[in-house]
């Protein structure tokens, strides 16, 4: 398990992380996203989408009413948010299962809600204020696949 700090000090260097991610990732990919609310996640994942289906960038929302948006792109992304699911048999109850391994990517709000239904191998991302607009990005790979897009999103970063 190799894990990687960033620090972001707007929403528009929250959003570059996430297309800098988003442009390394493929079918299958899962990010599990944890945070309290406000903390960056969704302008994060509006970053991914854009990386990933630049076409739908703008359609990018916090889906907690809706528990789920789909964004069409070079691979369809499929964005979760589960603050108002009360445990996982809800989430598995919801399908959620047939969103996995799939030819899409999966992002996952409030990821922790669904610890036993995580894939094995995921990128699990974590949100935390650091005072003003900063905030400190922990992202930590579960799985070998993870691993390698961790090292890539290291390099990307650096560059």
């Amino acid at each position: 398990m190799t894990q990687e700090e960033f620090l972001t000090t707007s929403q528009e260097e929250t959003e570059a992380l996430g297309r800098r991610l988003g442009a390394l990732l493929g079918p299958g990919d899962f990010l599990a996203l944890r945070g309290d609310l406000g903390g960056g996640k969704t302008c994060f994942t509006r970053g991914v989408v854009q990386a990933v289906a630049p076409e739908s960038a703008h359609l990018v929302a916090s889906p907690t009413f809706a528990i789920m948006n789909h964004y069409p792109g070079r691979l369809p992304v499929y964005h979760f948010d589960f603050y108002r699911m009360a445990s996982e048999d809800d989430i598995a109850d919801l399908g959620f299962m047939d969103y996995l391994y799939g030819e899409g990517v999966c992002i996952a709000e409030w990821s922790e809600r669904l610890e036993n239904l995580l894939p094995a191998d995921h990128l699990r991302i974590t949100f935390q204020y650091a005072g003003d607009d900063r905030r400190r990005i922990s992202v930590e790979a579960r799985g070998a696949g993870p691993e390698i897009l961790l090292s890539r999103l290291r390099e990307a970063y650096t560059e």
